[in-house]
C-alpha cells in the first residue's frame, strides 16, 4: 500500500514536470516564431565599391558614411595583398616586355596578408562605416592573393579564411566550410525584398584565354538554386569582374581587361540561367577596372540587364598620370568603342566613364508608383558622375516599354557586341596609338635631321670665318 502511494506521488510529479516543460517549450517556440514574424526593415540605400589600397589615404569613406547606406558591398581588391615589383625593361630582373624574365606580381606570406587585412580593416573611415552598416562582400585577385590568378593559386584556402575574418563572417558560417567565398543574402520584408548574390570569380576559374569556366560546377549548381529560389522584388548579382562590358575586344593588343566577355560560353550560360529562372529585377554590380561606368545589354533576357561598375575607392586610371595629362585618359575612353556603355547627357564626361576614385550606390524609392531604381557612380565628394534612373517594372519579362523600344530599334546598340564590330572600328584605339607613335618617331627623326644640317652649316660657316 505504501509503495502504491509512493508510485502515485512520483507519477504525479513526473506528469506535472512534463506539463511545465511542455508549457515552457511551447512558450519559447511561440516567442521564436513571433521573432521570425517580426517585419524586417525596408532597405532602400545600398553602397558598394572595390579596389582599396590599404597603404593609400582613403578619404572617400566620409562620403560613403554621409550617404548612410543600410548595406555596403565589397566587390573585390578590398586590400592589395600581393607584392608588385617595379617596371623594369632592362637589368637582371626584367618585369615587362617580351623579354621579361621574372613575374611582376608575387604573392605575400600569410603573416604579410594578415597585417595588410588588419590595416585595411582599421582605417578610421571604414571603421565608422562598419559600426553603423551591414558589410558583406566577395574578393578579386589582389585580395585573393595574386594578380589575375585563378584556381591554380595554391594559397587560396588560407586567404579565404583571412577574407572572411576581414568581413566578420560568423565562425559557423557555411562560407567557412565551402570551397570559395560565394554567398547570398535576403534583405527587407515580403514584397520589398532585395536578394544579393555574391559570386566568386577566382577560386574555380580556369586560365585566361581558355574559354573554360569561371564559377566551377559546384558554384553553378548553387547559383541556379539561388536564382530559382524564393522570389524577391530586386536581385543584385555582385561580380568582381565586369559582366556586360566587352571592352577587351577593342583594347587589344595594347592591353586586356579581365571580364566575363573573355569567357563567352560562361557569360552566355549566365544570361540563359537568368532568363530560364524568369526572375524579375535582376542587375549586376562589378569592380576591378579602376574606372566607373554603366553598361547595358538588351539581348540577354527579356528585359534590359544593367552592370554598374564602381572602381576604385583609391585606385583610378587617371591617377597614373600627372593632373595636366589626365585629359588624355578621358579622350582615350571617349574614342574607344564600347557599344554596351550607357551614354547619357548627364554624365560628367563625354565618355560616360569616370577615372577618379568613386563608389557605387543603389537607391530604391519604394513609395513611388511604379517603384523607381536609381543606380549611380559617385565621386569622392558623393556627387553623381554617371547614373540611370529606371522603373522596377521595366526590369521584368515582357514589359511593354522594352518591347516597343526593341521593335523600333531604339536600344539596338546595346545588343551589338564589340567583337562584332568591323576590324578598323574595333581596333581604332590601337591604330591611333601606333599611328601617333609613328608620327612622333618620324617627327623626332625629322627634328634630328634638321638639327644635324643646322650644326653642319654652322660648322662650315665657323671654318670660313
Amino acid at each position: 500500500m505504501g509503495n502504491e502511494r509512493k508510485w502515485r506521488r512520483w507519477r504525479l510529479f513526473i506528469v506535472t514536470g512534463v506539463a511545465v516543460a511542455g508549457f515552457l517549450f511551447s512558450s519559447s517556440s511561440a516567442s521564436q516564431l513571433d521573432q521570425q514574424k517580426e517585419p524586417q526593415p525596408v532597405v532602400s540605400r545600398i553602397a558598394f565599391g572595390s579596389c582599396a589600397n590599404q597603404d593609400t589615404p582613403q578619404p572617400i569613406w566620409n562620403s560613403i558614411v554621409n550617404f548612410d547606406p543600410q548595406v555596403f558591398i565589397w566587390l573585390g581588391d578590398n586590400i592589395y595583398g600581393d607584392i608588385r615589383r617595379p617596371f623594369k625593361l632592362l637589368g637582371r630582373e626584367r618585369t615587362v616586355g617580351p623579354w621579361k624574365n621574372v613575374p611582376r606580381f608575387v604573392p605575400s606570406s600569410k603573416q604579410e596578408m594578415m597585417l595588410k587585412y588588419k590595416r585595411g580593416k582599421t582605417i578610421p573611415g571604414y571603421s565608422r562605416l562598419r559600426q553603423r552598416t551591414k558589410v558583406i562582400g566577395t574578393w578579386d585577385d589582389h585580395d585573393y592573393g595574386l594578380n589575375d590568378a585563378g584556381k591554380e593559386f595554391t594559397e587560396k584556402a588560407t586567404n579565404q579564411k583571412l577574407l572572411l575574418d576581414f568581413l566578420d563572417e560568423p565562425l559557423d558560417s557555411p562560407r567557412r566550410k565551402q570551397h570559395g567565398v560565394y554567398a547570398s543574402y535576403m534583405f527587407g520584408p515580403i514584397g520589398k525584398q532585395i536578394k544579393v548574390i555574391l559570386l566568386d570569380t577566382r577560386y574555380h576559374r580556369d586560365p585566361m584565354f581558355s574559354d573554360g569556366t569561371i564559377l566551377g560546377a559546384a558554384q553553378w549548381t548553387w547559383l541556379e538554386r539561388e536564382l530559382k529560389g524564393p522570389e524577391s522584388a530586386v536581385t543584385i548579382i555582385g561580380s568582381s569582374i565586369q559582366v556586360i562590358s566587352n571592352l577587351s575586344a577593342t583594347t587589344r593588343p595594347l592591353f586586356y581587361l579581365e571580364s566575363w566577355g573573355r569567357f563567352p560560353k560562361e557569360r552566355e550560360l549566365l544570361f540563359k540561367l537568368i532568363a530560364d529562372s524568369k526572375r524579375n529585377g535582376v542587375f549586376f554590380i562589378s569592380g576591378d577596372v579602376h574606372f566607373g561606368e554603366i553598361s547595358r545589354f538588351d539581348c540577354g533576357v527579356e528585359y534590359p540587364l544593367y552592370d554598374i561598375t564602381s572602381s576604385g575607392l583609391t585606385q583610378a586610371v587617371e591617377r597614373v598620370l600627372p593632373r595636366p595629362l589626365q585629359f588624355v585618359v578621358r579622350f582615350l575612353a571617349w574614342v574607344t568603342p564600347s557599344t554596351m556603355r550607357v551614354m547619357e547627357s548627364n554624365c560628367r564626361y563625354k565618355s560616360c566613364t569616370f577615372g577618379q576614385p568613386n563608389f557605387g550606390v543603389v537607391e530604391i524609392d519604394w513609395d513611388a508608383i511604379p517603384v523607381r531604381l536609381k543606380m549611380e557612380v559617385r565621386d569622392a565628394n558623393g556627387v553623381a558622375v554617371v547614373g540611370v534612373n529606371v522603373s522596377l517594372s521595366s526590369l521584368r519579362p515582357g514589359n511593354s516599354e522594352y518591347l516597343s523600344n526593341s521593335n523600333t530599334g531604339k536600344y539596338h546598340r546595346h545588343c551589338l557586341l564589340e567583337v562584332s564590330l568591323g576590324w578598323i572600328v574595333r581596333h581604332r584605339l590601337a591604330i591611333l596609338f601606333y599611328s601617333t607613335l609613328t608620327l612622333l618617331l618620324i617627327g623626332s627623326l625629322g627634328t634630328a635631321y634638321v638639327a644635324t644640317l643646322a650644326c653642319r652649316s654652322c660648322i662650315r660657316k665657323c671654318k670660313r670665318d
